[in-house]
């Protein structure tokens, strides 16, 4: 009698357990409906992203894949020890900005941040100069700033942003407004405005943090992206800290320099590139033989935007350019173009925000007096969070390292958390 109760009993209960497995069943499907039609209904309520067209992922990469690219190099070593590094996800952004005439175009960067979706700071890291368009973050090739120091910041905690510019990757089509501050700082902006849209789409959490860094071109545009988030949009940005390094940002004093010059300088095919682009961007439109003499007007003619280091262009701007132009510089009468330099002037005024100057007192290419002004002009205009950093003894290209190392170490040290 028992146990025929007992298996009525555990029938009656496998026949419940059916039903409230049948029942679980049904109601996980709802959940999970319920959960997708939230996600849906928060995405739907999302307005129309402004900045963001396009994102597309190059790759997905952990740390031993990333720690594999620095085998050999002995300077980071002691950086990659003391680290954990991230699996981080790349994405290229293609995104809404305006051109030299603020007209509409479209332009590219790229997006490298931790995968593990905690709260990191966002970093905007501004290129140097590049004669190679494939260079330009947005194709992420092995040896370049985006694949090598933009990658390494991403995986030490950061997310990070880096805009190819005006005339690379998307808009390659246009010539690159070399050393144009206005263009740098608004393609700057508006990349980290469309990698916000990108965040808020993808669950990719930023804290409230905006660190800005870059060396050469970069720490040029770096300088005039940080004047513009702090003089036109601080109701939208508030950078945290910003560390350029060996920058032009003297631009009328640099010009001085190259005109008063009697010895070979090493940038100055470089400076005809700026000469180039200041030339069309503001509608002077001068022949190149106003600027150089026969027959390197014609070499130059050939040679523009981007002017081969190998060009024949004598290095000394006695021997290369013509008389009237020179003059014209050095008693102040060419105003046309001296306004032209006053404009990309980003030395004089009053930062906010911390920010470091890095420089090599030996750069022959970017003279040192560009950051010795800056850190004088803005400790003048009231600025008391300027530090200048000389890189004792480094040139251009020997100071990168430490410019970088440099740049790591005080990121860390505002670093939210650190």
């Amino acid at each position: 009698m028992f146990g025929r109760f007992y298996v009525y009993f555990i029938e009656i209960e496998e026949v419940k357990m059916r039903k409230l497995a049948h029942l679980s069943k049904y109601t996980t499907l709802w959940f999970l409906l319920y959960l997708c039609s939230c996600s849906e209904a928060e995405e739907n309520t999302l307005p129309a992203p402004i900045y963001l067209i396009e994102a597309t992922p190059i790759g997905t990469f952990d740390g031993e894949a990333i720690l594999a690219r620095y085998e050999t190099s002995d300077s980071f070593i002691s950086l990659l020890n003391a680290s954990t590094l991230r699996t981080v996800e790349v994405y290229e952004i293609v995104y809404n900005t305006i051109d030299t005439d603020d007209q509409p175009v479209q332009a590219s960067g790229v997006f490298i941040f931790p995968n593990d979706r905690s709260a990191y700071p966002l970093i905007s890291y501004q290129h140097g100069t590049i004669t190679d368009p494939q260079d330009a973050p947005s194709y992420y090739q092995p040896g370049t700033e985006a694949y090598e120091a933009g990658t390494l910041l991403a995986a030490t905690g950061y997310a990070v942003a880096m805009p190819d510019y005006l005339g690379y990757g998307a808009s390659e089509t246009m010539l690159h407004p070399y050393e144009h501050g206005s263009s740098l700082a608004t393609a700057s902006r508006d990349m980290l405005r469309a990698v916000r849209e990108f965040c808020e789409r993808n669950r990719v959490v930023l804290n409230d943090q905006l660190f800005l860094t870059g060396y050469s071109e970069g720490g040029y545009a770096t300088m005039a992206l940080h004047q513009l988030l702090e003089t036109a949009h601080s109701d939208e940005f508030i950078v945290t800290a910003s560390a350029p390094g060996a920058g032009a940002y003297h631009k009328t004093a640099f010009a001085e320099r190259v005109v008063n010059a009697e010895e070979e300088l090493s940038f100055i095919n470089t400076y005809l590139w700026v000469l180039s682009t200041y030339n069309w961007v503001y509608g002077l439109n001068r022949p190149y033989s106003d600027f150089v003499v026969e027959p390197y007007d014609a070499i130059w003619e050939q040679a523009a935007p981007v002017i081969d280091d190998d060009a024949a262009f004598p290095q000394n701007p006695q021997e290369l350019f013509q008389p009237a132009f020179l003059a014209g510089i050095q008693e102040g009468t060419d105003t046309a173009l001296l306004n032209t330099f006053t404009d990309n002037d980003v030395h004089d005024w009053a930062p906010q925000a911390p920010i470091r100057l890095y420089h090599g007192t030996a750069d022959d290419f970017v003279p040192y007096f560009n950051s010795q002004d800056a850190y004088e002009a803005m400790r003048a205009n009231g600025a008391t969070q300027v530090e200048l950093m000389p890189i004792e003894g480094g040139d251009h290209f020997t100071s990168i390292t430490t410019f970088t190392l440099g740049v790591f170490s005080y990121f860390n040290t505002l670093k939210a958390g650190s």
